[in-house]
Protein backbone atom coordinates (compact mmCIF):
# COMPACT_ATOMS: atom_id res chain seq x y z
CA UNK A 1 0.00 0.00 0.00
CA UNK A 2 1.36 3.62 -0.81
CA UNK A 3 0.51 7.31 -1.37
CA UNK A 4 1.59 10.64 -2.17
CA UNK A 5 0.44 13.67 -1.75
CA UNK A 6 0.31 15.97 -4.77
CA UNK A 7 0.21 19.25 -2.86
CA UNK A 8 -0.84 19.86 0.49
CA UNK A 9 -2.21 23.72 1.63
CA UNK A 10 -4.73 27.01 1.03
CA UNK A 11 -3.89 26.67 -2.44
CA UNK A 12 -4.86 22.86 -3.56
CA UNK A 13 -4.90 19.28 -2.26
CA UNK A 14 -4.88 16.19 -3.70
CA UNK A 15 -3.55 12.37 -2.74
CA UNK A 16 -3.34 9.49 -4.43
CA UNK A 17 -3.99 6.16 -2.27
CA UNK A 18 -2.97 3.20 -4.23
CA UNK A 19 -3.03 -0.81 -2.85
CA UNK A 20 -3.93 -3.81 -4.70
CA UNK A 21 -5.13 -3.29 -8.53
CA UNK A 22 -6.95 0.24 -6.90
CA UNK A 23 -5.95 3.72 -7.25
CA UNK A 24 -7.81 6.34 -5.52
CA UNK A 25 -7.77 10.38 -5.48
CA UNK A 26 -8.86 11.97 -2.08
CA UNK A 27 -9.86 15.58 -2.98
CA UNK A 28 -8.90 17.39 -6.38
CA UNK A 29 -8.58 21.37 -5.39
CA UNK A 30 -6.17 22.01 -8.63
CA UNK A 31 -6.97 22.56 -12.16
CA UNK A 32 -7.18 19.22 -14.63
CA UNK A 33 -4.07 20.91 -16.11
CA UNK A 34 -2.36 20.91 -13.02
CA UNK A 35 -3.25 17.77 -11.57
CA UNK A 36 -2.56 15.86 -14.53
CA UNK A 37 1.12 17.85 -14.39
CA UNK A 38 1.53 17.00 -10.63
CA UNK A 39 0.22 13.22 -11.50
CA UNK A 40 3.24 12.81 -14.22
CA UNK A 41 5.89 13.66 -12.08
CA UNK A 42 4.86 10.64 -10.38
CA UNK A 43 4.62 8.53 -13.52
CA UNK A 44 0.76 8.69 -13.53
CA UNK A 45 -2.60 9.77 -15.10
CA UNK A 46 -6.34 10.54 -14.53
CA UNK A 47 -6.80 7.35 -16.71
CA UNK A 48 -4.66 5.19 -13.51
CA UNK A 49 -7.84 6.49 -10.77
CA UNK A 50 -10.22 4.30 -10.55
CA UNK A 51 -12.71 7.03 -8.19
CA UNK A 52 -12.80 10.67 -6.74
CA UNK A 53 -13.32 10.84 -3.07
CA UNK A 54 -13.96 14.24 -1.78
CA UNK A 55 -13.83 15.45 2.00
CA UNK A 56 -15.72 18.59 1.96
CA UNK A 57 -16.89 21.29 -0.72
CA UNK A 58 -14.74 24.00 -0.02
CA UNK A 59 -12.39 25.08 -3.16
CA UNK A 60 -8.70 23.96 -2.30
CA UNK A 61 -10.30 20.46 -2.02
CA UNK A 62 -13.28 20.13 -4.65
CA UNK A 63 -11.92 23.29 -7.37
CA UNK A 64 -11.14 20.52 -10.13
CA UNK A 65 -13.95 17.35 -9.47
CA UNK A 66 -16.33 18.44 -11.70
CA UNK A 67 -13.79 18.95 -14.70
CA UNK A 68 -12.02 15.25 -13.79
CA UNK A 69 -15.21 14.00 -13.52
CA UNK A 70 -16.48 14.75 -16.71
CA UNK A 71 -13.62 14.57 -18.45
CA UNK A 72 -12.39 10.68 -17.38
CA UNK A 73 -15.68 9.71 -16.46
CA UNK A 74 -14.50 8.42 -13.09
CA UNK A 75 -16.95 7.62 -9.98
CA UNK A 76 -17.20 10.26 -7.27
CA UNK A 77 -18.02 9.83 -3.73
CA UNK A 78 -19.31 12.79 -1.17
CA UNK A 79 -21.46 13.07 1.48
CA UNK A 80 -24.95 14.17 1.23
CA UNK A 81 -24.09 17.46 2.67
CA UNK A 82 -20.99 17.83 0.54
CA UNK A 83 -23.01 17.44 -2.54
CA UNK A 84 -25.71 19.80 -1.54
CA UNK A 85 -22.79 22.52 -0.78
CA UNK A 86 -20.82 21.68 -3.78
CA UNK A 87 -19.55 23.86 -6.50
CA UNK A 88 -18.59 21.12 -8.98
CA UNK A 89 -21.49 20.81 -11.75
CA UNK A 90 -22.68 17.91 -13.03
CA UNK A 91 -20.97 14.39 -11.86
CA UNK A 92 -21.95 11.69 -14.20
CA UNK A 93 -21.07 8.69 -11.68
CA UNK A 94 -21.81 10.49 -8.57
CA UNK A 95 -22.21 8.03 -5.11
CA UNK A 96 -23.38 9.72 -1.98
CA UNK A 97 -23.22 8.55 1.42
CA UNK A 98 -22.94 9.57 5.24
CA UNK A 99 -20.88 11.18 7.47
CA UNK A 100 -21.42 7.89 9.61
CA UNK A 101 -21.56 5.35 6.77
CA UNK A 102 -19.66 1.72 7.68
CA UNK A 103 -16.90 0.88 5.80
CA UNK A 104 -17.38 0.44 1.94
CA UNK A 105 -15.14 -1.21 -0.89
CA UNK A 106 -13.65 0.80 -3.78
CA UNK A 107 -11.98 -1.90 -5.64
CA UNK A 108 -9.33 -3.74 -4.09
CA UNK A 109 -9.10 -0.64 -0.90
CA UNK A 110 -11.56 -0.59 1.85
CA UNK A 111 -13.17 2.78 2.65
CA UNK A 112 -13.88 4.00 6.14
CA UNK A 113 -15.30 7.66 6.62
CA UNK A 114 -15.23 9.35 9.71
CA UNK A 115 -16.76 12.85 10.73
CA UNK A 116 -14.77 15.73 11.67
CA UNK A 117 -15.70 19.28 12.98
CA UNK A 118 -14.80 21.62 10.28
CA UNK A 119 -16.90 24.87 9.04
CA UNK A 120 -18.43 22.69 5.95
CA UNK A 121 -21.88 21.15 5.63
CA UNK A 122 -20.93 17.75 6.14
CA UNK A 123 -17.11 17.06 6.32
CA UNK A 124 -15.68 13.83 6.52
CA UNK A 125 -12.03 12.21 6.44
CA UNK A 126 -11.24 8.74 6.32
CA UNK A 127 -9.19 5.32 6.81
CA UNK A 128 -7.71 3.34 3.68
CA UNK A 129 -6.95 -0.18 4.16
CA UNK A 130 -5.81 -3.39 2.70
CA UNK A 131 -3.94 -6.26 3.54
CA UNK A 132 -3.24 -5.59 6.94
CA UNK A 133 -2.81 -2.08 6.46
CA UNK A 134 -4.00 1.08 6.84
CA UNK A 135 -3.91 4.77 5.97
CA UNK A 136 -5.34 7.48 8.15
CA UNK A 137 -5.69 11.34 7.07
CA UNK A 138 -7.20 14.02 9.04
CA UNK A 139 -6.96 17.59 7.94
CA UNK A 140 -9.56 20.07 8.12
CA UNK A 141 -10.45 19.70 11.42
CA UNK A 142 -10.44 22.38 14.42
CA UNK A 143 -10.13 19.79 16.89
CA UNK A 144 -10.73 15.88 17.53
CA UNK A 145 -13.30 14.04 19.20
CA UNK A 146 -13.30 10.75 20.69
CA UNK A 147 -14.67 9.73 16.91
CA UNK A 148 -11.91 10.92 15.52
CA UNK A 149 -9.15 9.44 17.67
CA UNK A 150 -11.08 5.85 17.35
CA UNK A 151 -10.93 5.93 13.64
CA UNK A 152 -7.05 6.80 13.47
CA UNK A 153 -5.88 4.87 17.03
CA UNK A 154 -4.18 2.25 14.88
CA UNK A 155 -3.08 3.27 11.59
CA UNK A 156 -0.08 2.51 9.86
CA UNK A 157 0.50 5.33 8.02
CA UNK A 158 -1.00 8.99 8.79
CA UNK A 159 -1.24 12.50 7.28
CA UNK A 160 -1.81 14.85 10.06
CA UNK A 161 -2.93 18.61 9.70
CA UNK A 162 -0.20 21.12 11.55
CA UNK A 163 -2.07 24.43 9.61
CA UNK A 164 -0.62 26.66 12.40
CA UNK A 165 1.61 27.59 14.85
CA UNK A 166 -0.72 29.54 17.34
CA UNK A 167 1.61 32.29 18.05
CA UNK A 168 2.29 33.19 14.53
CA UNK A 169 -1.54 32.72 14.00
CA UNK A 170 -2.16 35.31 16.80
CA UNK A 171 0.53 37.85 15.20
CA UNK A 172 -0.10 37.27 11.93
CA UNK A 173 -1.86 39.43 8.97
CA UNK A 174 -4.98 37.74 9.64
CA UNK A 175 -7.72 40.19 10.91
CA UNK A 176 -9.51 38.83 14.08
CA UNK A 177 -12.41 37.45 12.37
CA UNK A 178 -10.26 34.88 9.96
CA UNK A 179 -8.50 33.95 13.18
CA UNK A 180 -10.82 33.18 15.09
CA UNK A 181 -12.08 30.49 12.51
CA UNK A 182 -8.94 28.86 11.49
CA UNK A 183 -8.11 28.85 15.06
CA UNK A 184 -11.66 27.51 16.63
CA UNK A 185 -12.67 24.18 17.00
CA UNK A 186 -14.58 23.89 13.67
CA UNK A 187 -11.48 25.55 11.84
CA UNK A 188 -7.57 23.88 11.20
CA UNK A 189 -5.53 21.79 14.11
CA UNK A 190 -2.66 23.86 15.32
CA UNK A 191 0.90 22.46 15.65
CA UNK A 192 -0.03 22.06 19.43
CA UNK A 193 -3.22 19.81 18.67
CA UNK A 194 -2.09 17.87 16.64
CA UNK A 195 1.08 16.84 18.79
CA UNK A 196 -1.49 16.57 21.75
CA UNK A 197 -3.39 13.69 19.47
CA UNK A 198 -0.37 11.85 19.22
CA UNK A 199 0.17 11.23 22.54
CA UNK A 200 -3.64 9.69 22.48
CA UNK A 201 -2.90 7.15 19.61
CA UNK A 202 -0.36 4.37 19.09
CA UNK A 203 2.23 6.72 17.25
CA UNK A 204 4.82 4.01 17.79
CA UNK A 205 2.86 1.91 15.35
CA UNK A 206 3.35 4.99 12.59
CA UNK A 207 5.64 3.81 9.60
CA UNK A 208 5.09 7.46 7.85
CA UNK A 209 3.85 10.45 9.98
CA UNK A 210 3.29 12.91 6.99
CA UNK A 211 2.40 16.71 8.19
CA UNK A 212 0.57 18.81 5.75
CA UNK A 213 -1.82 21.37 5.15
CA UNK A 214 0.25 23.79 6.95
CA UNK A 215 -0.25 27.64 6.66
CA UNK A 216 2.14 29.47 4.50
CA UNK A 217 1.46 32.90 6.84
CA UNK A 218 0.86 31.38 10.22
CA UNK A 219 3.35 28.58 10.12
CA UNK A 220 6.53 27.02 8.98
CA UNK A 221 8.07 23.24 8.42
CA UNK A 222 10.17 24.01 11.47
CA UNK A 223 7.79 24.83 14.16
CA UNK A 224 5.67 21.93 12.94
CA UNK A 225 8.19 19.25 12.84
CA UNK A 226 9.36 20.39 16.44
CA UNK A 227 5.83 20.19 17.75
CA UNK A 228 5.27 16.66 16.65
CA UNK A 229 8.55 15.38 17.30
CA UNK A 230 8.69 15.86 20.86
CA UNK A 231 5.98 13.90 21.15
CA UNK A 232 8.55 10.94 20.91
CA UNK A 233 12.30 10.40 20.57
CA UNK A 234 12.14 8.09 17.59
CA UNK A 235 9.25 9.53 15.61
CA UNK A 236 11.37 12.38 14.36
CA UNK A 237 12.80 9.86 11.82
CA UNK A 238 9.28 9.14 10.50
CA UNK A 239 7.87 13.02 9.98
CA UNK A 240 8.18 14.52 6.55
CA UNK A 241 6.49 17.54 5.71
CA UNK A 242 4.47 18.28 2.75
CA UNK A 243 4.57 20.98 0.17
CA UNK A 244 2.01 23.06 -1.25
CA UNK A 245 4.05 23.96 -4.67
CA UNK A 246 5.22 20.44 -5.57
CA UNK A 247 4.22 16.85 -5.65
CA UNK A 248 5.57 14.09 -2.63
CA UNK A 249 7.23 11.07 -3.42
CA UNK A 250 5.32 7.97 -2.57
CA UNK A 251 5.19 6.83 0.83
CA UNK A 252 5.07 2.71 1.24
CA UNK A 253 3.16 1.15 4.03
CA UNK A 254 4.57 -2.31 4.45
CA UNK A 255 3.29 -5.18 6.20
CA UNK A 256 5.39 -5.87 10.28
CA UNK A 257 8.19 -8.61 9.83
Amino acid sequence: MRFASLGSGSKGNATLIQAGNTCLLLDCGFSLRELEARMARLDMGPQHIDAVLVTHEHGDHIKGVGPLARRYGMPVWMTHGTWRNAPCGDIPELQLFGSHTPAFHIGDIEVRPFAVPHDAREPIQFTFSHGGLSLGILTDAGSYTPHVLSAIAEVDGLLLECNHDVQMLRNGPYPPRLQARVGGDYGHLSNDQAAALLTRIRHQRLQHLVIGHLSEKNNCPKLARRAVSAVSKDLDERISVLEQAVASGWFQLVPAG
